[in-house]
């Protein structure tokens, strides 16, 4: 009889089991996404370079870029995503309750931040550090000589943190000018309600542009902090995070074995590389694992390129943020940029 009613409970725990597969596969991001017709993708309210609507509106830079891919990958089109714009406050609360599918907004990858808040970063698609930017007839040559001064910051933000952190350490103060955007913190560094602007230095860069005399300020060399930035998703949708995850290590993937999209079609007809031939769909997992169509990693690379095309448009040399790639390079061209193998 025991065993009878050992029997019927583990018949039980196993229907429970699946039901509960069934459900949370019924409500899938993925599931969502298709069922919507598009990605719902946080990005910052305007950082040139990162996400910035352009002149005729339309949204441009790394981090739309990323959504584009993975609009590519999961819905078969780069143009199936609606952008909204969140100010640093805002980003993971509107992640958290599901107003968006991803945050691809220049946001650091932290301990707190992938465990506390339920959310889980997918990769590093821009290896950044903090810095500081001040005006040229200052004669400031190093943040060693910024004691005392008025620094402009956004608020939400490690580099709140960080600020506090390195003033702390080499025993000097500030004055902390806090703004909810950055824009709003550019314009007060502008207009002279600070001395200085401090945040990641591709912002700095970016938040340079928007100056009324760009010439007029100068980055300075130090970089007081890590800032590892990427896209995130909620926690508790493992599918989604792969797709995400493995839409960034497509494109690095590409750029390694230079698959671009100019080349990508004709190695599809030609390539009898297996490497290339797995990362378009031909061989290997292709996209069952995902969720996905076979030709996934095509569709990302066709339709938005491969990381290193993406990058020289929107913050490369290619843009008129002019970055060097630095540690953003690929991991065998003296960068840190580096990808699990697809097979």
């Amino acid at each position: 009889m025991a065993q009878k009613i050992s029997g019927v409970f583990a018949v039980l725990a196993a229907s429970a089991t699946l039901f509960a597969v069934n459900v949370n596969a019924a409500d899938s991001t993925l599931n969502k996404v298709k069922k919507q017709g598009y990605v719902q993708c946080g990005v910052s309210a305007g950082l040139p370079g990162f996400s910035n609507p352009n002149a005729k509106g339309q949204w441009e830079g790394l981090d739309v870029e990323f959504c584009q891919a993975v609009a590519a990958a999961t819905l078969g089109d780069k143009t199936k995503v609606k952008y909204i714009p969140l100010t640093a406050k805002e980003r993971f609360t509107a992640l958290q309750s599901g107003e968006i599918d991803i945050l691809s907004r220049n946001t650091t990858w932290t301990l707190h931040r992938d465990t506390a808040l339920g959310l889980n970063f997918t990769g590093v698609n821009y290896y950044d550090g903090q810095g500081f930017m001040v005006k040229k007839d200052m004669g400031i040559k190093s943040a060693k000589e910024l004691d005392g001064a008025a620094v402009c910051v956004q608020s939400g933000t490690t580099t709140e943190l960080n600020l506090a952190d390195y003033f702390r350490v080499n025993g000097m103060k500030y004055k902390p000018v806090v703004f909810d955007t950055a824009p709003q913190t550019s314009k007060g560094f502008d207009s002279g309600r600070c001395d200085a602007l401090t945040t990641d230095q591709s912002g700095l860069y970016a938040l340079r542009l928007n100056l009324k005399d760009p010439t007029s300020a100068v980055v300075l060399p130090e970089i007081i902090s890590k800032e590892p930035l990427g896209p995130v998703v909620r926690q508790g949708d493992d599918q989604w995070f792969n797709i995400v995850r493995w839409t960034l290590f497509t494109m690095i993937n590409a750029e390694e074995f230079n698959v671009t999209s100019a080349n990508v079609e004709q190695l599809k007809k030609d390539s009898k590389d297996p490497n290339i031939r797995r990362l378009i769909g031909l061989d290997g997992p292709k996209g069952k694992g995902l969720g996905l169509n076979d030709d996934w990693g095509f569709q990302i690379i066709k339709q938005v390129g491969n990381y290193g095309e993406s990058f020289h448009r929107t913050v490369g040399l290619g843009s008129p943020l002019n970055i060097e790639r630095g540690l953003n390079a690929l991991w065998n061209n003296g960068g840190i940029q580096y990808a699990p193998p697809i097979r």
